[in-house]
């Protein structure tokens, strides 16, 4: 099947060239669109049901840093090099069989997590349209989000113009007709009605609840055409989505008393609530579905040489997600997806290391950059990057002090510049790359 008939490849394997970059407030409106998603405004409604308003604050606040540090870090990576996560940690130490573990775990992770957040817009379908089961509204709201990305950035563009302005019109609506009852100073001087929440614990939910996204960032930054616009870009997207949203939600929760949000908002404002349940869901989903699609691509390429279509692996990536939905499957896999997730901060940890400190494989980025295209050869197995990948991601899943994803990034950035200042990061066999850059470039290349 031609890829232009299923969609389009959007440099899944390639370079994004300079003439397909975007300003960066296009990317901005997406990655505003990721950071506020319902799910913030949930961890909002969280915090402020355990914690005051300026302690809420302040755990925002330092989440948020958290979260713009490694965006920032792992952002620069993409927009420089132009390309997306899985296919950039072969040069950024984990060599093609690592970086094929990295695209598969990212594939997993993010398809389940696709199929859940299409389950939470389904029974919000239930509620404002009726007329379908839960199941086929599941189905139904998956494959819709799948057809949008069949058409890659270009299109999720258009629909994060649309439903980032409407998701935010529609959330101060909803929760401005709650708090109009309630005096202002009276709920941010308020104490919270749950059980007491710690800035460090609040800080932990914060970071924890956008790391993989930060982890992922080259996925979008690739688009960027600079290093300053990925600073704006995130600096603004993430900023505003954890403050805005985040505590909108601080306020509500300390308004009703209860962490209940999503019933006050249905229940309150109706239709508008339900609305604003779904386009929270949907400009996150196709991000989900989106670099799911890239890392299963880069992990089909790397274990088995063989280039796919980008598109027709979103479709069938949103078929099986939208199943998987329709038949509450994935509800049983939200503990299994959590702790794959531990998996993710040590990535960037270990990217960011080895680009900006290590530099073992830098010049070969640097040389091939210059040409257009990716280096010739990438090594097969880099077996200190597994073992440092491991303990950084045990220490982020054992150890109780601090913040679990902090601690197994860092963790993973001192790890590896340690064993790479001591010449144990080697690199074992060579891996010819499966360069995209022709095929994406003209969209020519067959679906296989």
């Amino acid at each position: 099947m031609s890829a232009s008939r299923v969609g389009v490849d959007d440099y899944a394997l390639a370079r994004v060239p300079e003439s397909a970059r975007y300003s960066w407030w296009s990317v901005a409106v997406q990655r505003f669109g990721q950071v506020s998603a319902l799910s913030q405004f949930l961890l909002g409604s969280t915090l402020g049901f355990g914690m005051g308003f300026w302690e809420a604050f302040l755990a925002f606040t330092l989440g948020a840093v958290v979260l713009e540090l490694v965006s920032v870090g792992v952002g620069i990576i993409g927009c420089r090099e132009g390309l997306q996560t899985s296919v950039l940690t072969r040069w950024t130490g984990f060599g093609q069989g690592g970086s094929a573990v990295v695209g598969v775990a990212i594939g997993i992770s993010l398809i389940g997590w696709f199929g859940i957040q299409s389950g939470v817009s389904a029974q919000g379908l239930v509620s404002l349209i009726g007329v379908l089961p839960v199941w086929v509204w599941s189905l139904l709201f998956g494959l819709a989000v799948t057809f949008i990305v069949l058409w890659g950035f270009a299109s999720m563009k258009w629909v994060a113009y649309l439903t980032v302005p409407a998701f935010v019109v529609l959330v101060a609506w909803s929760i401005g007709s709650e708090l109009l009852d309630h005096d202002l100073g009276t709920l941010v001087a308020s104490a919270p009605a749950g059980p007491s929440l710690s800035v460090l614990e609040g800080t932990t939910l914060v970071a924890g609840g956008f790391i993989v996204g930060a982890v992922i960032t080259s996925d979008m930054t690739r688009f960027n055409r600079s290093a300053a616009d990925v600073v704006k870009q995130t600096v603004v997207g993430v900023t505003l989505g954890e403050y805005v949203i985040g505590m909108a939600g601080v306020l509500l929760a300390h308004a009703i008393r209860s962490d209940d949000i999503i019933t006050i908002v249905t229940s309150s404002v109706g239709w508008v609530g339900t609305l604003v349940i779904i386009l929270g869901t949907l400009k996150i989903n196709d991000w989900n579905l989106y670099s799911s699609g890239l890392g299963v691509v880069n992990f089909v390429g790397t274990v088995f040489g063989k280039r796919v279509n980008r598109a027709a692996v979103t479709l069938a990536l949103g078929v099986v997600g939208s199943l998987l939905a329709a038949g509450g499957i994935l509800d049983n896999l939200i503990g299994f997806l959590t702790l794959l997730g531990v998996a993710f901060p040590p990535i960037a940890g270990i990217m960011v290391a080895e680009y900006f400190v290590v530099r073992i494989w830098r010049p070969d980025l640097d040389r091939s950059r210059a040409e257009g295209r990716l280096p010739e050869s990438a090594p097969t197995w880099v077996p200190a990057t597994l073992v440092v990948w491991v303990v950084a991601a045990l220490i982020g899943q054992f150890v109780t002090w601090g913040l679990p994803s902090i601690n197994s990034l860092v963790a993973a950035f001192v790890l590896y510049v340690v064993a790479g200042k001591a010449g144990l990061v080697r690199g074992i066999g060579v891996s010819r790359t499966l360069d995209g850059a022709d095929a994406s470039a003209g969209e020519k290349e067959e679906a296989v």
